[in-house]
Order: structure tokens, then sequence, then C-alpha cells
């Protein structure tokens, strides 16, 4: 299964809206087929690891399958890879975890059981959740799952008050984050950033197949047709204003808009993760000014904070990570759980997510 897992990291990324799986076939304790999900529409990592089978030893005719998910029980794209099992005289099954999406949801199993064949899950279950964090999430709760990116100083201030802050931090955890961008299925940002950065929401300098959909929270339309983040297409709008010669402006451009005006007039943020689940995007890679940032915290819509802090200090005149209000006590603060912390050149990577805090709340100070 480790290595089932291993071969599903190959797709990350690559997949959408499929979740990435790997498949590894063993017949009296040999590897005699391996295989990962393609893109959407080619197949899928059973399928693959099959062929490897038939390629390298002619059939698998007696193997034990392991799958990091439950394998798919109903016609999408591809036919059912539950049938190509069966078909295949694969004689025992063993996944990672059940498949969230209600048109499987256990039944794959349950098919494979009725066809005479032992079927097992659970091993490994906690890795193959994390490794489709995002898919679990679009399934479970209708919604995307969202990793806030911050680069900032020690002293938590992302840029100067003139807007600058390229480059806060240095070359490896750049690059570090551009790999963070592949995985994700959109990039999106504020009209805020675009004005003052004009980011291209690209990843560059890392092997991809595929662009994420670049995504711009823009209320008011007031994107400039020059922006960088037009150039190329794929690029979608969301405006709280219905401006029909500014939409028809930024068609020619490749890009869509979509207008989910709130009741403040303002979009409305959490009426744009349901859309993007709608078009299949499990991961957003948010990288944004502490204004939306500050709106995405408070709607609770942040699902995880990839943090990188780069060792210097801007003074208390700089811009701070997040807009949010004055707290009149420490009941009110933002708990975060520490998931990993790692050296990225000279810069540190926090990833951490919004939970309980390890200290107890009501615990008194030390005397």
């Amino acid at each position: 299964m480790a290595q089932a897992l291993q071969l599903a990291r190959r797709g990350l990324g690559q997949t959408t809206p499929n979740p990435c799986v790997g498949c590894v076939l063993v017949r009296d304790g040999d590897i005699i087929g391996e295989g990962f999900t393609q893109p959407a529409g080619q197949n899928h990592a059973e399928i693959e690891a099959l062929a490897d089978a038939s390629s390298r030893h002619g059939d698998a005719r007696g193997a034990t399958a392991y799958v990091t998910l439950e394998p798919c029980s109903h016609y999408g794209l591809t036919p059912p890879c539950v049938e190509a099992l069966i078909g295949a005289g694969i004689h025992r099954v063993v996944a990672a975890m059940e498949d969230p999406n209600p048109l499987v949801s256990g039944q794959g199993l349950e098919k494979l059981r009725a066809a005479g064949i032992a079927a097992a899950c659970g091993l490994m279950a906690a890795e193959a959740e994390a490794l489709n964090i995002g898919f679990v999430s679009r399934m479970t709760r209708g919604r995307p799952w969202l990793r806030l990116k911050i680069a900032a100083s020690l002293d938590g201030k992302t840029a100067l008050n003139n807007g600058r802050s390229q480059w806060i931090t240095g070359a490896p955890a750049r690059l570090d984050g551009h790999r963070w961008r592949a995985r994700a299925c959109a990039i999106l940002t504020g009209i805020g950033t675009v004005r003052e950065d004009d980011p291209r929401l690209s990843v560059r300098g890392v092997e991809t197949n595929r662009q994420p959909l670049k995504v711009v929270v823009d209320s008011r339309l007031e994107l400039p047709l020059t922006a960088q983040v037009l150039e190329g297409g794929n690029t979608l709008v969301a405006a709280a204003s219905a401006d029909a010669a500014k939409i028809e402006a930024l068609a020619s451009w490749g890009a869509e808009v979509v207008v989910l005006p709130n009741s403040r007039g303002k979009v409305d943020l959490a009426g744009l993760m349901a859309e993007l689940a709608r078009r299949g995007i499990n991961e957003i890679h948010a990288e944004a000014g502490l204004k939306l940032n500050g709106s995405l915290l408070r709607e609770g819509l942040v699902d995880e904070l990839l943090l990188y802090l780069a060792p210097m200090l801007l003074g208390d005149a700089a811009r701070g990570m997040f807009d949010l209000p004055e707290l009149a006590d420490l009941a009110g603060r933002y708990d975060l759980k520490l998931v990993d912390l790692a050296r990225v050149g000279e810069d540190i990577r926090i990833l951490a997510r919004p939970g309980e805090c390890r200290t107890r709340r009501n615990q008194g100070r030390a005397g």
C-alpha cells in the first residue's frame, strides 16, 4: 500500500476533478503490475496496473490489488474499475479508504464481494485521505479545500506600506510555493493584489502538465485588461457587480465572470467556494492580501495555512497578514494546530490548520 501511495503522488495536480490514486498488483509475493490515475478521461489506476501486468506477465489472474481508494463502481468518463478487476480474475482487493463520492461510497467494495472477491478497506487510510484532501472536501462538504499561502517577515509583515513585497522570502521558498501551486486546481487572489503586484498566478519552475484555473475576487470589476492574470485565458473573475460592458471586455480576453453578490455588495465567498466545487475544483491555493485573507478566515473558509517566515523584521508600519477586528479578550483568538514545520533555504515553512489550541483556554496564568 505504501508503494501504491507513492504511485498516487505522481498524479498530484494532474487528475482533476478525479482523485489521484495508485494501484499495485501482487501475486505470490511479487509485484506484477503498477499504475496511477491519468488525467481526466484517461485510465484510472486499476486499469493502468492491469495493463502493466498484462504486458509483463500476460494477465493478473489470482493477484491481490492494493489500491489507495475504493475502486469506482459507476460509469463516468471511463467504465467502472470494479468490472475490470472482476473480469481480470483478481482474487483480493485491499483499499486504503472508501470513496467519499456518493456515487460509490462502499458500493465498489460490495460489488467486488458479490462477485466472490475478498475486499478489505482501511489500510493506511489516513495517508490516503491526506493525499486527496481536496477531493474528500468537495465530496463531503460541497466545497474545495482552501490552502492560504503567506510569505512574511518574522514579525508577521507581508509588505511595506507602499505595497512592495518582492521579495521577502528567498528563491528556494518561492520555488517550494510553486510546487504547492502545481498540486492545486485553482489559484485565488484578490483585486488588490492584482493592482499592486500584477501576478501571473501560474506555475513556474516546476514540471506540470496543466496550469491551475486563475481566480480573481473583484467585487466592482476593476480588473485592468492589461493584467498579466488574463494572459493565456483560463481566468475566472468573481464579481458582485454585473457590468455588461466590462464582462464582455473580459470575455474578449478569455476570462469568464461569475456574479455572486452578498448582502454587503461584496463577493459571496462561500458561494464562490460552492461554484468552484460545482466546476470540479478540489484544492484552492490562495495568495492574497490582508483584506481577502481576513475575509476568508473570518468566514471559516481557510482549511490550511502555508506560511513562509523569512529571517527579517519590517517594523510596525508594514502590512500584516490578516485584516481582523481588534480583540478585547483572548477567547476570541484564532487557534491553529501545527501540522508541519520545515526549513526551506533560509526561511521557515509552517503548515497549520484551524483547530484547538494546545494550551487550555481556561488555564490560569503562571504566577
